[in-house]
């Protein structure tokens, strides 16, 4: 039984193993053609929307997308390093939503000794999710007088979904906007023990942002 169990775990494996990876679309905004301008000294901050209390970014992915960005040339601030050295203004409550919020922040000489500190220019927010769609099929496991195992198949659809929002912190504007859907079907495979074939969906979402994000830049 289980040679038969095996025998059918390797053909589902075989039949599946094409499909495991993630479908990734990039849609992006420039405010110019233009690469956007870094000098050597100044610095980028990858920050999550948060709604006070129920919603906030996955600060696993922005962690991912901060270490994607930064390069010889690119310097980034780690978002937790940033929003405790300017306490409260970038907490869920506080944090501006849009530019003319901005812009009143900036003109504020403790937020803008900050910025100043650390040398940014630009501030990037991160907003997105991964969820799980559409599931099927099932897995049973059972223990016998020969032993025991796992027998059948199941499958979930997820889909990542992450946009990019770019602020000039010294001239106060928008400089482009990047929104990147990645999607991937995952498999777990019952066949004695159970055999997953997942996804990297977010993995592949965090990839496509980051190396995106750093094509906007150039040091001058």
């Amino acid at each position: 039984m289980n040679r038969i169990f095996k025998l059918t775990a390797l053909g589902l494996m075989l039949l599946v193993l094409g499909g495991c990876s993630a479908t990734t679309t990039i849609d992006e905004y420039r405010s110019s053609t233009d690469l956007i301008e870094l000098n050597a000294n100044e610095q980028v901050v990858v920050l999550g929307r948060r709604d006070a209390g129920h919603y906030e970014t996955d600060g696993e992915f922005i962690r991912c997308v901060s270490k994607r960005m930064k390069g010889a040339d690119i310097g980034v601030v780690p978002e937790n390093q940033f929003i405790d050295a300017i306490y409260p203004w970038f907490e869920p409550r506080t944090a501006p939503k849009g530019l003319p919020r901005l812009k009143r922040l900036m003109a504020d000489p403790s937020v803008k000794g900050v910025v100043d500190q650390y040398a940014l220019r630009y501030l990037v927010w991160l907003d997105g999710s991964t969820e799980t769609l559409d599931q099927g099929g099932s897995i049973s496991c059972a223990i016998g007088p020969g032993g025991g195992g796992c027998f059948g198949f199941a499958q979930w659809d997820k889909l990542s979904v992450y946009e990019a929002i770019v602020w000039d912190l010294q001239n106060l504007q928008e400089m482009g906007r990047l929104r990147i859907d990645s999607e991937g079907t995952s498999y777990l495979i019952g066949a004695v023990a159970p055999i997953p074939l997942l996804t990297p969906v977010k993995n592949d979402a965090c990839t496509s942002m980051g190396n995106q994000l750093k094509s906007f830049f150039t040091a001058e």
